[in-house]
C-alpha cells in the first residue's frame, strides 16, 4: 500500500483502490487532502489497471464534506480558488479513463457528496448518509453539485436537496437511482471488488471506449453523440483484444485473454 498523507493507494490484481484515510475528521476534505487525492490517482498504473474503487477510511464516513473551518475564513477570490481546485480534481476523477466505483461507507455530505457523483458508479452501506448542506453555512456546493446532482436523479429532485439542505438515506438514495446498491457496511467493499472484477475481465479497452463515449456523448446532443460512439465503436477493430473476444464467441469457449491492446 502506498500512502500519499491523507489518501492511501494498493492494487490488487487489475483493480486499484484510493482511500481517503482522514477518519479523525470523517474524511473531510482540505486542500491536502485534495492534493493526496490528485496525486494517488496520477500513480495508478492505467497499463495494468482496469477498475478503481474510491472509498473512505473507518466506518462512519466516506468524506463528511470540506473542512469548514478552513473555509470559513476565505474571501470572495479565495472561495473562488478553492472551488476551482476541487472541481478540476472531481473532473479529472469524472475524466479518468478508467470506470471508478465509489463505495460510500457512511456520511457522502457536501464535497463527499460530490466526489460520490464524479465517480461512474455509486454503491453503498446500510448507514450511508447523502446530503448538499452547503446553503445552510451561506455557500453554495463549490465542487460540482449544482451541476451533477440533477444530471444524476433529475432536475426536480435535486433542486429540492440543494435548497432545502436536507440529507437522504441509503434507502431514499437507491430508490432515487443515486446509488446502484446498498450492502451490510462488511459487505460493501467485497461487493465493490466483485463488481470491479467483473468490469476488469471485460476488454480493457473497450471498457474504456464505452466510458468515454457515454461521458462526451452526456455533453452533446444525440447527432453528435453517436459519431462519437461510431468513432469509439469502430476504433475496438484494431484492438488485438476485439479478434480474442470474438473468436472465443465463436469458438464457444469461456476463457478469454485480454492483453489491454
Amino acid at each position: 500500500m502506498n500512502g500519499m498523507g491523507y489518501v492511501d493507494y494498493e492494487q490488487e490484481g487489475f483493480v486499484g483502490i484510493v482511500t481517503i484515510n482522514r477518519p479523525k475528521a470523517l474524511n473531510a476534505l482540505n486542500e491536502e487532502v485534495l492534493k493526496d487525492l490528485e496525486a494517488a490517482f496520477d500513480s495508478i498504473d492505467q497499463n495494468t489497471v482496469r477498475a478503481v474503487i474510491l472509498t473512505g477510511a473507518g466506518e462512519n464516513s466516506f468524506v463528511a464534506g470540506a473542512d469548514i473551518a478552513a473555509m470559513s475564513t476565505m474571501t470572495k477570490e479565495q472561495g473562488e480558488a478553492f472551488g476551482k481546485y476541487g472541481n478540476d480534481i472531481f473532473r479529472k476523477i469524472e475524466t479518468f479513463p478508467i470506470p471508478v466505483i465509489a463505495a460510500v461507507n457512511g456520511f457522502a455530505l457536501g464535497g463527499g457528496n460530490e466526489l460520490a457523483m464524479s465517480c461512474d458508479i455509486r454503491i453503498c452501506s446500510e448507514n450511508a448518509v447523502f446530503g448538499q448542506p452547503e446553503v445552510g453555512l451561506g455557500i453554495t456546493p463549490g465542487f460540482g453539485g449544482t451541476q451533477r446532482l440533477a444530471r444524476l436523479i433529475g432536475v426536480g429532485k435535486a433542486k429540492e436537496m440543494l435548497y432545502t439542505a436536507r440529507n437522504i438515506k441509503a434507502d431514499e438514495a437507491y430508490r432515487l437511482g443515486f446509488v446502484n446498491a446498498v450492502y451490510p457496511q462488511e459487505e460493501l467493499m467485497p461487493a465493490a471488488k466483485k463488481m470491479a472484477g467483473i468490469i476488469a475481465a471485460n476488454a480493457p479497452i473497450a471498457v474504456r471506449n464505452s466510458k468515454k463515449a457515454a461521458n462526451d456523448g452526456l455533453q452533446t446532443d444525440m447527432d453528435q453523440a453517436i459519431v462519437i460512439e461510431e468513432k469509439l465503436f469502430g476504433a475496438c477493430f484494431e484492438t488485438e483484444d476485439q479478434k480474442e473476444g470474438m473468436a472465443a464467441f465463436l469458438e464457444k469457449r469461456k476463457e478469454k485473454q485480454f492483453k489491454n491492446r
